[in-house]
C-alpha cells in the first residue's frame, strides 16, 4: 500500500529542486499534492509530470512572505481536497554569504521572512486544520547551516537555526495533539537555490567555504525527498520535535 494513500499536502518551494522532488513522490506515494511556488508555471509544470503518472496535484502561486498568499494556499487545498494532512516547508533563499559587518536591514529582513516567519505562517495556518483533524505532519527544510556556524552568511545561518528552534518547540508542544513537527538539515544538494545568489561577499563565501573540503560529496534533490516521505509517513510515527541531517556525513567530521 502506498505509504501516503489518502492524504493530502501541501509543498511550498515546490516548482524545482528538493520542492519538487518531495511534491513528486509525495504524489507517486497516493498524496494529493498542492505544489505552492512563487512561479506559477513552473509548478504547473511539477504538477504536469505528476498528472502524467496518474498522480493528483494542483498548482498554487504562494508568496510566503504573504500572509494573504499562505492563507490562500492552504484554503485552497481544504476547498479542493477537503483537508489537509501534510505541511513541507521547503521554500527557502541564500543571503550571498554577507558576514555580520556587511548585513543590510533590507537583506536581514528578506531573508527571515522567506526562511524563518514564513515558516510560522504556514505552520500557524495548518496548525488549526490539524487540531481540528486531531493530527497532522509538518516536514520543515532547514540546513547544515542551521547547525553549524559557517556554511553561509550570518543572516541564512541565523534563519535556519531559527527553523530548527521552532520546529522543536512546535513538536513538543502539539505532541499531545498527534501533530508531529520535524526538520531535515540537508548539506550541500544540486539544486537552483544557487540562483538566489549575486554578487556574493568575497570574505564571507571565503570562511564560509572552509568546510567544503570535507564534504564527501553533493547529494541529489531526491535524496532529501526520500527523507522527507519517511517523515510524513506513519514510519516515522515515534519521531517527533528533531532534525534528521541529511549531508553523506560532511557534518560528522
Amino acid at each position: 500500500m502506498s505509504k501516503l494513500a489518502g492524504k493530502v499536502a501541501v509543498v511550498t518551494g515546490a516548482a524545482s529542486g528538493m520542492g519538487r522532488q518531495i511534491a513528486l513522490l509525495y504524489a507517486k506515494e497516493g498524496a494529493k499534492v498542492v505544489v505552492a511556488d512563487i512561479h506559477l508555471e513552473a509548478a504547473e509544470e511539477t504538477v504536469n509530470e505528476i498528472k502524467a503518472t496518474n498522480g493528483e496535484a494542483l498548482a498554487v502561486v504562494a508568496n510566503v512572505m504573504k500572509e494573504e498568499d499562505v492563507v490562500a494556499m492552504v484554503d485552497k487545498a481544504v476547498e479542493t481536497y477537503g483537508t489537509l494532512d501534510i505541511l513541507v516547508n521547503n521554500a527557502g533563499i541564500m543571503d550571498n554569504f554577507v558576514p555580520a559587518g556587511g548585513i543590510t536591514d533590507d537583506l536581514w529582513d528578506r531573508v527571515f521572512a522567506i526562511n524563518t516567519t514564513g515558516v510560522m505562517r504556514t505552520t500557524r495556518k495548518a496548525l488549526s486544520i490539524f487540531e481540528a483533524n486531531k493530527g497532522g505532519v509538518i516536514v520543515n527544510i532547514a540546513s547544515a547551516g542551521g547547525l553549524f556556524g559557517s556554511r553561509a552568511g550570518a543572516a541564512y545561518t541565523a534563519s535556519k537555526h531559527a527553523v530548527v528552534g521552532f520546529t522543536k518547540n512546535v513538536g513538543f508542544q502539539y505532541a499531545t495533539k498527534n501533530i508531529r513537527c520535524n526538520a531535515i538539515a540537508p548539506g550541500a544538494v544540486d539544486t537552483n537555490i544557487g540562483t538566489t545568489l549575486y554578487a556574493p561577499d568575497e570574505f564571507g563565501q571565503s570562511r564560509a567555504m572552509i568546510g567544503m573540503g570535507t564534504n564527501p560529496r553533493v547529494g541529489e534533490p531526491a535524496e532529501i525527498a526520500k527523507v522527507a516521505l519517511f517523515l510524513a509517513s506513519d514510519d516515522s510515527s515515534f519521531v517527533n520535535g528533531t532534525v534528521i541531517t541529511a549531508d553523506a556525513g560532511w557534518t560528522a567530521y
